[in-house]
């Protein structure tokens, strides 16, 4: 591979030697930071409006800067744009294009600013979208979860502990605790968004500047509350990434979660779920497979994405302050992550809204697994038995129907009755399903209003969800200047 040249080198003056070949490949990270095209270009804009406002940079050159980003804009959203390994990042690939286009006036654009405050800044930029995105993508997919469980408010299911059949509950009510799940989720993000809403650009390499630049000014130009406190800590600090990877892995274990769920229920073992075709792919063998690989692959993609977490912690762990090249390894991780964690959330909620619940299996199942046993304690406790007591009497009854190859159905309410000592009617009562779960009507219980009670809070949450996620996803000025959008900002007389 031919070692770059001087001038693609931004960095080169007095070096007298070509880099080694593969320190130049593994230097290069244009190859996937190239992503972050788009927030380079904002940031520059930002950096570029701010130094002409200071008097720093000249309106000619502002203007000539302005109009050669919007070309090179242009032509990377087209696929005109041609990425140079030689120029090493996205950073310097644009600089160079700018050069190559408007000459001179390019070389004033880094003036007072290192590539250190400026990938920071390009993360943050980027990473703030795409947690509005995911944001409004987890509101997406909890609508969906709110509005299948109102359709099943009523539907009885069994509930498990040790995935051994527990106690009766209804479809509607396990669904909406896995969209708890992912309110957290997105509560989790939004409090990352809180941290990252500062603004690192002005710190430099590490030290600032001695130029009279306004970060404050900069950070209003791309949409930030405030500006980082500390130089070092600004182009050192990997906190958010962390902070939205850690709730990434959390996130894709809360699918992991469903996705195992869904393997299961669809299975002939169980026969809860039937998984639409589209869902599910067939053997290359048997010809009456259907297997559910898009659940499978939900679930075993948590992994990568803990993976991509410990990655990134085990990168950072022993780097002393402030930037130091390992940082470059923060990205592949981060976006691989993040990028996972997205299609896994949009698969599975596609996935479970196609999904047909199967009522006569999950009703078959309750009886088979005895799961009004508490129930049965409960009647004898309310006519003044110990709870320990009754617990032993009908663990003893359950286990002598099992022997037996028999069930509280086929038994029947009256020779149940005789076993136990209770009225019939109290014991008819008991073993009956929907006034099994009208009996737990108490917030968060699977009483059909007390579900619908709770789809009812889940939907107003959706609804504030996505209000906070605009916050993220609206053009910050800069954005609408380099897209020639919005009223331009005022022009200081030219230099």
């Amino acid at each position: 591979m031919p070692a770059p040249a001087a001038s693609d080198r931004l960095w080169s003056g007095g070096y007298e030697e070509a880099t080694h070949p593969l320190v130049q490949s593994m230097n290069a990270s244009v190859r996937y930071d190239q992503r972050l095209w788009r927030q380079d270009m904002i940031g520059s804009v930002a950096h570029a409006t701010m130094l002409r406002d200071q008097a720093i940079l000249p309106q000619a050159d502002y203007q000539a800067i302005l109009e050669g980003l919007r070309a090179i804009y242009a032509d990377v959203e087209s696929g005109q744009f041609v990425w140079q390994e030689a120029r090493e990042d996205v950073h310097m690939n644009i600089e160079a294009a700018l050069r190559d286009r408007i000459g001179a006036p390019a070389g004033r654009l880094h003036t007072a600013r290192s590539r250190n405050d400026q990938v920071a800044l390009d993360e943050r930029l980027w990473l703030r979208q795409r947690l509005g995105e995911i944001v409004e993508l987890i509101a997406s997919f909890v609508e969906t979860l709110a509005r299948l469980a109102d359709l099943h408010a009523d539907w009885p299911m069994c509930g498990y502990t040790h995935l051994q059949r527990a106690q009766p509950v209804t479809v509607g009510h396990h669904l909406l605790a896995h969209a708890q799940a992912q309110l957290r989720d997105a509560d989790r993000l939004l409090d990352a968004c809180r941290r990252l809403d500062v603004c690192p650009l002005g710190a430099g390499a590490l030290a600032g500047t001695t130029l009279p630049i306004d970060r404050e000014k900069t950070a209003h130009l791309l949409g930030f509350s405030k500006i980082t406190a500390n130089s070092l800590d600004a182009v050192a600090d990997r906190d958010h990434l962390v902070e939205a990877m850690a709730a990434a892995a959390l996130g894709a274990v809360h699918l992991s979660r469903l996705g195992e769920e869904i393997v299961l229920f669809a299975s002939s073992e169980f026969g809860y779920l039937r998984i639409s075709d589209a869902f599910t792919t067939g053997s290359s063998l048997m010809p009456q497979k259907k297997n559910p690989d898009a659940a499978e692959l939900v679930r075993g993609k948590a992994g990568r994405v803990i993976g991509d977490l410990v990655a990134l912690l085990v990168a950072l762990k022993g780097l002393p302050l402030a930037y130091n090249k390992d940082m470059q390894e923060d990205k592949e991780p981060l976006f691989d992550a993040l990028d996972t964690w997205r299609d896994c959330l949009a698969v599975t909620r596609d996935m479970i809204a196609a999904a047909r619940w199967q009522k006569a299996s999950l009703i078959e199942a309750l009886d088979r697994g005895f799961l009004l046993a508490t129930d049965l304690a409960d009647a004898l406790v309310a006519a003044g038995i110990p709870f320990r007591t009754a617990h032993e009497q009908v663990a003893h009854l359950v286990a002598q129907l099992h022997a037996n190859q028999q069930t509280f159905s086929k038994v029947g309410p009256q020779a149940l009755a005789e076993k136990l000592g209770l009225d019939v009617g109290v014991v008819r009562k008991a073993l009956d399903v929907k006034q099994a779960l009208r009996r737990r009507d108490l917030p968060g219980g699977p009483h059909p209003s007390q579900v619908r009670r709770e789809v009812r809070q889940a939907l107003k949450r959706v609804g504030q969800l996505r209000q906070a996620a605009q916050r993220w996803l609206q053009p910050c000025p800069a954005e609408q200047l380099l897209l020639a959008t919005g009223a331009k900002l005022p022009e200081t007389a030219a230099l």
